[in-house]
């Protein structure tokens, strides 16, 4: 293994922590990157060594090839892995890091740039008989073609990036009258997000399942299939469970699946680690979407079911070595490996449109139960530069119904405080009666959690109410000021005024410290013997009896914000009179506030325009996507406090709205 070592590792968060264990199990030095945004970052203290490439904007950092490329040559670098997402799919990318000399840990650059461009792919896998989706993949970006092709192709269709991944750029439309601001809206995230705005049109499936099979080929003409991953259950297009194997996938569908994928990588002379994408309709047709020319977020599926890892397998054919498995092998492995299924754990709220969240993270861990590749630590910030996805959590046993229960039981006790996440949401669509009976198809998170009601989790009322009594008994620091005119009799008489999600809420505590009676409004809770099993600073565990029944609770605090979770339900919480009175006028007047922090991209409106409510004032750049904010009620436009090129921070008045 001496050809990939030093091995230099382009890439950030659980996949740099990920590859960079395999490397140390093999015996290969890994060299992390880090920009000025990640200088402390937790994937920084994995790696043997660090270097500098500054910058804290993605396209400042970790998609600069040429820092990149300069940081490997100044270390010594021997090998590139990239990861995935970032540089991971560029074929320029590839061939820089070859021109200098080092070993790609990846496919050849040409194979690479055959499935880049997905109108391209299209064309290339169609002639080689693979079957591929009604659609447009031409050249011409005409608006009035791609609207005469869509009417040919009949609705609904799929607007998709030619250079897209990740499902940025890519737009459902169900009818001719939405196309045109699909189509704008589409080709303008492409293009921010690609350097490419050229876009592709596909009939859309409803129904249908998204396959994928793991193929794997290396540099002495073998190629295999490692099996398929259900990749079904998304949100913006984005991926955020998986599993394997597919629910709908029989072994003789398998193996069709499978002898296609094989042929797709040959079809482009594939060396390595590769994915090729399907959508599975419920009669058992499948058709070809796209091939990922690099390692997948869900790889960890396959590598429970057969035993194995694959970074591994990529650094091996990276140094010339052959497959490890012949086909008939890797499928029996497969077939007899029970069950897998993975949860990406993001930083975001699905409760306000999957809202990507930013912040310090003052609490984390993860149950032993199931394997967790993350890049968290107590302390560390969550930046609102890169992707959301914070880690994953993945469960294996010998049946579904085991794993997706020891996957849900281990969301529930996972502890990560400080931001919003979906966690408690994610337990949620695994416990679904559809998703248990194995019917999830694409259209499952719209149809059974279609708006920002039905993903909101709300807390017990009995979690709020422990919260507010241990804001006011359990003091820290600042707070004994805040709550002088306490005597220390065990008596207790106070209000305790919160603010949770954003609302005002006063519970009332009466009794004594050994027994307490919390009222809001109509509702009553009793607690009993709180006590502080371990704390300090930053947060700790509680032990209580709330009406009647014994409760644990494990808390993190950040200044004045706190956050609560018992039993897979969390809540956050905020001393409301130390809130800034900037933002609470800015809200009671309607000011358009940035819900995140990010980077102004767009600001459509000036001073003294009349807008309507909904009226889209400004777009902001943040994790990856276009976030539009509209104006939350009709009225003047006042001062404006961004402009365009911007970085601001969440809860900033960006524009301010006269009546």
């Amino acid at each position: 293994m001496q050809t990939v070592s030093p091995l230099l590792i382009a890439n950030r968060g659980e996949i740099a922590v990920r590859i960079a264990r395999s490397a140390r199990r093999l015996g290969v030095e890994s060299i992390a990157v880090a920009s000025d945004a990640d200088r402390h970052a937790p994937h920084t203290r994995v790696a043997d060594r660090v270097v500098a490439i500054g910058g804290e904007r993605a396209a400042d950092s970790y998609l600069r090839i040429d820092r990149i490329v300069a940081a490997a040559l100044s270390s010594g670098a021997a090998a590139v892995h990239p990861g995935y997402g970032f540089l991971s799919e560029s074929a320029a990318f590839a061939e820089a890091v070859q021109a200098a000399g080092l070993v790609w840990v990846g496919p050849p650059p040409a194979a690479m740039r055959a499935m880049a461009d997905k109108s391209e792919a299209r064309q290339r896998m169609a002639a080689s008989g693979v079957p591929v989706l009604p659609g447009y993949d031409g050249a011409a970006q005409d608006p009035e073609l791609l609207q005469r092709e869509a009417a040919r192709i009949g609705f609904p269709v799929m607007v998709k990036a030619a250079a897209g991944g990740g499902g940025r750029g890519m737009r459902l439309v169900q009818a001719q009258g939405d196309l045109a601001a699909a189509l704008a809206s589409a080709a303008a995230e492409a293009g921010a997000a690609f350097g490419d705005a050229r876009l592709l049109l596909e009939r859309a499936v409803t129904g249908a399942r998204h396959v994928e099979i793991q193929v794997f080929a290396d540099s002495h003409g073998q190629g295999i299939h490692l099996g398929e991953r259900d990749c079904s259950v998304q949100r913006r297009h984005q991926k955020i469970i998986e599993e394997a194997p597919s629910p709908a996938v029989s072994p003789a569908l398998r193996r069709r699946m499978g002898h296609a994928a094989v042929a797709v990588a040959r079809a482009v002379g594939y060396v390595g680690a590769g994915t090729v994408e399907f959508l599975l309709e419920p009669g058992g047709a499948f058709w070809f979407i796209e091939m990922n020319t690099r390692l997948q977020v869900e790889h960890a599926l396959t590598e429970a079911l057969l035993g194995i890892d694959l970074v591994e397998w990529q650094l091996r054919i990276a140094a010339g070595e052959a497959l490890p498995l012949a086909q008939h092998e890797a499928l029996a492995r497969y077939e007899a490996g029970g069950h897998a299924i993975e949860a990406r754990l993001c930083a975001e709220d699905p409760g306000q449109g999957y809202l990507p969240q930013s912040g310090r993270i003052v609490r984390w861990s993860a149950p032993p139960v199931v394997r967790c590749d993350h890049a968290l630590a107590a302390g560390c910030e969550v930046s609102p530069f890169y992707d959301s996805m914070l880690g994953k959590l993945i469960a294996h046993a010998p049946t579904r119904a085991a794993a997706v229960e020891q996957l849900a039981e281990a969301l529930d006790r996972t502890v990560c405080l400080g931001v919003a996440t979906n966690r408690a949401f994610l337990a949620r669509a695994l416990r679904h009666p559809a998703f248990a009976a194995g019917q999830a198809t694409t259209g499952f998170l719209a149809e059974h959690f279609p708006d920002d009601a039905s993903r909101r989790d709300s807390a017990p009322s009995g979690l709020e109410a422990l919260a507010a009594a241990a804001c006011a008994l359990l003091p820290r620091e600042h707070l004994p000021a805040l709550w002088s005119g306490w005597s220390s009799s065990p008596a207790v008489a106070a209000a305790v005024p919160l603010t949770v999600a954003g609302e005002p809420r006063q519970w009332e505590l009466s009794g004594t410290h050994a027994a307490l009676v919390a009222r809001h409004g109509e509702t009553t809770h009793r607690i009993a013997a709180l006590t502080e099993r371990r704390g300090n600073g930053a947060g700790g565990e509680i032990d209580a009896w709330v009406d009647g029944r014994q409760v644990r609770a494990t808390f993190g605090r950040d200044g004045d914000a706190s956050w609560w979770l018992a039993e897979g339900a969390e809540i956050a919480v905020v001393d409301a009179r130390l809130r800034g009175r900037a933002g609470t006028s800015a809200r009671a007047s309607g000011d358009l506030i940035a819900p995140m922090h990010g980077r102004v991209t767009q600001v459509l409106v000036g001073p003294g325009h009349a807008v309507e409510a909904g009226a889209l004032l400004v777009v902001i750049e943040a994790m990856k996507m276009e976030h539009q904010l509209r104006a939350p009620r009709a009225g003047i436009v006042g001062a404006l406090h961004a402009k365009e090129g911007d970085q601001v921070a969440a809860r900033q008045c960006l524009v301010e709205m006269q009546p």
